[in-house]
């Protein structure tokens, strides 16, 4: 156990080259990661539930584990804390989107992409990138759920408004019922664990290896994402990468101003930088190849899929960025404790 734990630990010290190594290595040998994107089964209402699906489900099972009553109660105190995160997500990102479209004169088909990936809600990698950085958990799982749950109205009226009328179809209950699977039931698990075994030496010395076991389970997430959508990546032009890189670096830097603005703690400012800035790409993406008014301009399809690449690598550097702040005030704190004892 003890190694397991160093391994753990190790991961989580170097989790940016960790997911990064395993993305370079993905994107020579796109092989190698492909059982991450394997179909298991479709479920009751048409998901298709694949290898990733079950390892974002025991990397969400992992941060239940984390989860007390506690947590919960701190966020009961501040409801409306999910609703500015909401409001945030949906009005940075779609409107940073369009006047990032103007500012570098995006062509109509990936200025068309890039609005479309700013109004879908944020995904589960938010959640996990919250998880590693010590942002807040259940705020992010909270948030997560409440833009997921008003996609299918917030997603289509954007899209139409801001992109001249485009129209799309966002189907809710398929997406509220992925999240359910993934998000909800494997957290809620963790969380009754904690919950009756939190005090057992037996758990606590279980509960320290599984930051290591979400560090494995998100390289291979990217690994799979790579896998499947690597090839558009280097090859869609320089304007759509840039594009892409200032929709997702300035979500981050703007979603922490509007945690900062709220008078939110510091974990919940991570947390609400990530939700903001790490859309749902993957929906985008699906979105883009399957409603026709897309599919007949590909290169809106090309800029969600970079889009679902990139925000899968920035959330991990952002994350060990958060991660790597803390280290240094703990080390200056403990430098700053034997000085006074001396």
């Amino acid at each position: 156990m003890k190694t397991l734990q160093k391994a753990g630990k190790f991961l989580s010290d170097y989790t940016s080259a960790v997911v990064i190594a395993i993305a370079v290595v993905t994107f020579l040998v796109p092989q190698l990661m492909g059982w991450v994107n394997y179909q298991l089964f479709t479920d009751m209402v048409g998901n298709k539930f694949t290898s990733q699906s079950m390892i974002i489900g025991i990397i969400m099972f992992s941060m239940g584990l984390t989860l007390t009553a506690e947590d919960f109660k701190i966020l009961a105190q501040r409801p409306f804390d999910i609703c500015i995160g909401a409001a945030a997500q949906y009005l940075i990102m779609p409107f940073l989107a369009l006047g990032i479209s103007k500012m570098l004169q995006l062509p109509d088909a990936i200025a068309l992409g890039l609005i479309l990936v700013g109004c879908c809600p944020g995904g589960v990698s938010s959640n996990i990138m919250s998880y590693l950085c010590g942002g807040d958990v259940a705020f992010s799982v909270g948030m997560t759920t409440v833009s997921t749950l008003l996609s299918p109205i917030m997603t289509p009226l954007l899209v139409s408004f801001l992109a001249s009328g485009t129209k799309i179809n966002v189907e809710g209950l398929p997406m509220f019922v992925s999240i359910i699977e993934t998000v909800i039931l494997p957290v809620g698990l963790g969380f009754v664990l904690n919950r009756f075994l939190g005090k057992k030496k037996a758990f606590q010395e279980v509960q320290k290896v599984m930051p290591g076991v979400a560090v494995l389970g998100l390289a291979c997430v990217v690994g799979g994402v790579i896998s499947s959508q690597g090839s558009n990546f280097f090859t869609s032009g320089v304007v759509i990468f840039v594009a892409v890189l200032l929709h997702n670096g300035l979500g981050y830097l703007l979603g922490y101003g509007a945690g900062k603005l709220t008078g939110m703690n510091t974990a919940k400012k991570r947390t609400i930088s990530i939700e903001v800035g790490m859309q749902n790409a993957g929906l985008a993406t699906n979105l883009a190849t399957t409603t026709a008014q897309f599919a007949s301009a590909p290169q809106s399809a090309v800029i969600c899929a970079v889009s679902c690449v990139w925000h899968s690598i920035s959330g991990t550097l952002i994350a060990g960025l958060f991660a790597g702040f803390d280290k240094k005030k703990e080390k200056a704190q403990s430098e700053n404790e034997v000085a006074a004892e001396n």
